[in-house]
C-alpha cells in the first residue's frame, strides 16, 4: 500500500504514530527554516512539515514541489502549535521523514480550490480536475449514499433490482429518441431508451411483482438546468396495486431519504392537489407551495367597466403580494417588463397598491373607482401594505404568465430558500392533451396510462375530460417524479391506441410485443419513476443537476472534455451502409 492513513483521518489521538500518506499537493509555503505542504486526497487535507533541523535535504526537495504534484510522505504525527479549526485534521501535522514524488503535474488551468478561479466552460473541459474540488466531490459522495439508501429501502420492501436493455425499439409519443444504426441489420436502428417503461410492464406480466432499477435514460431534447441528454431514474413498478398503494410506497421512500440525508422528518402525509386546482391556483402542474400568493380570479369583477384590455379578455386574475405596496414606479415597471418577455408573453401588467392608511392607488385608476378597486382587494384578501398584481388574456396563457410572476415575486421576497422543502402530490391529470397544429389528441403521459375508472364512459363522448390515474410528486416547484396505474386490459389498450390515432397495424408494429403479452394474463400494475439526478441536486441545494453528474454535457449536449459528439470515420459509415447528407 502507498499509504497507511488518508489525508482526512488523523487526529490528536494518533500523536507520535509513524504514518505514510499519499495525495496531491494543495499548496506550499515557507516560514524560516521550515516548509509547510498541504496534502489532499478524497478524504481531506493534512499539513506536512519539513524542517531544516531534522532533514535539510527533504526541505530542499519539498521546496520544488508544485501544485497538484502526486506525493508520498512518511513521518510522525505531532500536535500543531497553531491549530486550524476549519479542518478536521487541524489539530495535527506530520513531521516528514521521507518524501517521494510519485508524479509531477503541469500548472493546472484553474485553482483546485472551493472558490476556484475557473469558469464553467473551463472546469467542464478539465472536469477530471474539477472533481478534485470539495464541492463536486461531496455531490458525488451524496449521490452514492442516496443510491445505496434507496436500494436498501426498496430491498426491504421486496423489490428486485432488474436491468433492462439499453438498445431498444424506437417508439413515438415522447421526446426524440437517440438512434443507433445496426451494422448487422443494415437500414435498421436501435433507440436508446427514454425510460424502461415497456420492459418494466413486461416484468409485471412475468410475475416479478416489485421491480426497481437505477436506470440510465436518454432523451434528445433541448437542455436546461434540470435536464441532460442522459440521466438516471429510480424506476419502479408494482403489481396488484391501486394508485393509493403506489403513492404510499414512494411517499415513504421520499420521506426516508429526506430523514437520512437532511434530518427532516415529515410526519404528516404530503398534501395532494388535483391538476385542475394546480393550474387554477398556481398556473403550473408543479406548484411551489413554500409560499402563498394563490391566484384569485377577477373576471366577473372587472368586465364591463370600459377598460378594453379586461373587457375583451377571456380571463383576469391576480396575486396579492404581502407588504409590497411601497414598490416604486421603477419596480412596477420592472415587473411589467418581466411579464412582457417573449418566453412569458403577457401584454401588460395591472397593479394596485393598498397603502397602510387604506388608500388605493392603481395603474388603472382612471378606469375603475376606488370602491371597485377595494372590491378587488376584498376578493383577494388583501391587507393595508399589500400589492396586487393582475394579468388578463386567454386563460391558459395568462395562468402560465401569472405563475411565472408569482415565482419571481417569491424569489424577490426570499420566500424560496433552498433549505426549506415543501412536497406535494399532483393527481387527476388529464389523460389526453389536444394539439391544435396536428388536430389530434396526444397522451399527456404515455399511451399505457390507465384512465380514471369513473371516466371510461367519456373516452369517446368527451375525450378531453377523461382523467388519468396518474400522479406526480413535486417538491419546491420541481417535478421530482411521476407515474401512473397502467392499462392491463387488451381491449382498453386498443381503445387508447385508437383515440391516439394509431391504426391497428401501426399499433401492432410499434407495441405488438406488449399487446401480445397482455393476452397471457397481465396483472393490474402501476409504478413511478423518480428523477435521481434531480433528487440529489435538490438535497445538495444546487441549481443544476449537472453538478451531481460526474461527466455531464453542456447546454448544447456536448461533452467539451472528450469532444463528443464528433464525426466518425468514413470507413465506419460504409460498414453501417450509411451516407451523410448534411443540410446547410
Amino acid at each position: 500500500m502507498y499509504r497507511t492513513a488518508t489525508c482526512g483521518e488523523l487526529r490528536l489521538s494518533d500523536r507520535n504514530k509513524e504514518v505514510t500518506i499519499a495525495g496531491w499537493v494543495q499548496r506550499s509555503r515557507k516560514m524560516g527554516g521550515m516548509t509547510f505542504i498541504d496534502v489532499r486526497d478524497r478524504y481531506g487535507i493534512t499539513q506536512v512539515v519539513f524542517s531544516n533541523e531534522l532533514n535539510p535535504e527533504l526541505v530542499e526537495a519539498a521546496s520544488k514541489l508544485g501544485r497538484e504534484y502526486v506525493v508520498q510522505i512518511t513521518g510522525k504525527v505531532e500536535e500543531r502549535a497553531s491549530k486550524n479549526p476549519n479542518l478536521p485534521t487541524g489539530d495535527i501535522e506530520i513531521l516528514a521523514t521521507d518524501l517521494k514524488v510519485l508524479n509531477k503535474s503541469e500548472v493546472p488551468p484553474f485553482t483546485i480550490e472551493e472558490n476556484t478561479d475557473g469558469g464553467d466552460d473551463l472546469r467542464m473541459k478539465y472536469r477530471y480536475l474539477d472533481l478534485r474540488r470539495p464541492s463536486p466531490r461531496a455531490n458525488l459522495e451524496l449521490r452514492h449514499r442516496m443510491a445505496f439508501e434507496i436500494r436498501r429501502y426498496l430491498d426491504a420492501n421486496h423489490f428486485l433490482e432488474i436491468e433492462t436493455p439499453i438498445l431498444v425499439k424506437s417508439t413515438p409519443e415522447g421526446a426524440r429518441d437517440f438512434v443507433v444504426p445496426s451494422r448487422m441489420n443494415p437500414g435498421e436502428f436501435y433507440a436508446l431508451p427514454q425510460s424502461p417503461q415497456i420492459f418494466k410492464q413486461l416484468l409485471m406480466v412475468s410475475g416479478f411483482d416489485r421491480y426497481f432499477q437505477l436506470a440510465k435514460c436518454f432523451r434528445d431534447e433541448d437542455l436546461r438546468a434540470d435536464r441532460q441528454p442522459e440521466f438516471t431514474q429510480v424506476d419502479c413498478e408494482m403489481s396488484f396495486v391501486e394508485q393509493e398503494d403506489v403513492i404510499n410506497m414512494f411517499e415513504g421512500l421520499v420521506k426516508h431519504i429526506f430523514k437520512y440525508v437532511k434530518g427532516i422528518d415529515f410526519t404528516e402525509a404530503f398534501p395532494r392537489i388535483t391538476w385542475d386546482d394546480a393550474m387554477k391556483y398556481y398556473g403550473s402542474d408543479k406548484p411551489d407551495i413554500r409560499f402563498g400568493m394563490k391566484f384569485v380570479e377577477l373576471t366577473d369583477l372587472v368586465k364591463g367597466k370600459g377598460f378594453a384590455v379586461m373587457d375583451d379578455a377571456e380571463y383576469t386574475a391576480g396575486i396579492c403580494v404581502p407588504g409590497c405596496a411601497g414598490y416604486t414606479r421603477k419596480q412596477t415597471d420592472e415587473l411589467t417588463d418581466f411579464v412582457k418577455r417573449p418566453q412569458i408573453g403577457a401584454k401588460g401588467l395591472v397593479w394596485v397598491k393598498i397603502a397602510e392608511d387604506g388608500s388605493i392607488k392603481s395603474s388603472v385608476g382612471k378606469f375603475f373607482t376606488d370602491e371597485q378597486l377595494k372590491e378587488w382587494a376584498s376578493a383577494m384578501n388583501a391587507n393595508p401594505g399589500d400589492l396586487l398584481l393582475i394579468l388578463s388574456g386567454a386563460t391558459a396563457k395568462t395562468r402560465k404568465a401569472l405563475g411565472e410572476l408569482r415565482l419571481e415575486m417569491g424569489n424577490r421576497l426570499g420566500l424560496r430558500p433552498k433549505n426549506v422543502f415543501a412536497p406535494l402530490w399532483v393527481i387527476d391529470f388529464p389523460l389526453f392533451e389536444w394539439d391544435e397544429e396536428t388536430q389530434r389528441y396526444y397522451a399527456m403521459h404515455h399511451p399505457f396510462t390507465a384512465p380514471n375508472p369513473e371516466d371510461i364512459p367519456l373516452l369517446h363522448s368527451d375525450t378531453g375530460k377523461v382523467r388519468a390515474t396518474a400522479y406526480d410528486i413535486v417538491v419546491n416547484g420541481t417535478e421530482l417524479g411521476g407515474g401512473s396505474i397502467r392499462i392491463h386490459d387488451s381491449r382498453l389498450q386498443d381503445t387508447m391506441f385508437e383515440l391516439l390515432g394509431f391504426t391497428p397495424e401501426k399499433a401492432h408494429e410499434q407495441f405488438g410485443f406488449l399487446m401480445n403479452a397482455f393476452k397471457y394474463g397481465a396483472p393490474p400494475h402501476g409504478g413511478l419513476a423518480l428523477g435521481f439526478d434531480r433528487f440529489v441536486s435538490m438535497l445538495a441545494e444546487l441549481d443544476s443537476i449537472r453538478d451531481t453528474i460526474a461527466f455531464p454535457k453542456n447546454n448544447s449536449g456536448r461533452d467539451v472534455m472528450n469532444e463528443s459528439p464528433s464525426p466518425i470515420d468514413e470507413a465506419q459509415l460504409e460498414e453501417l451502409q450509411l451516407k451523410l447528407d448534411l443540410k446547410d
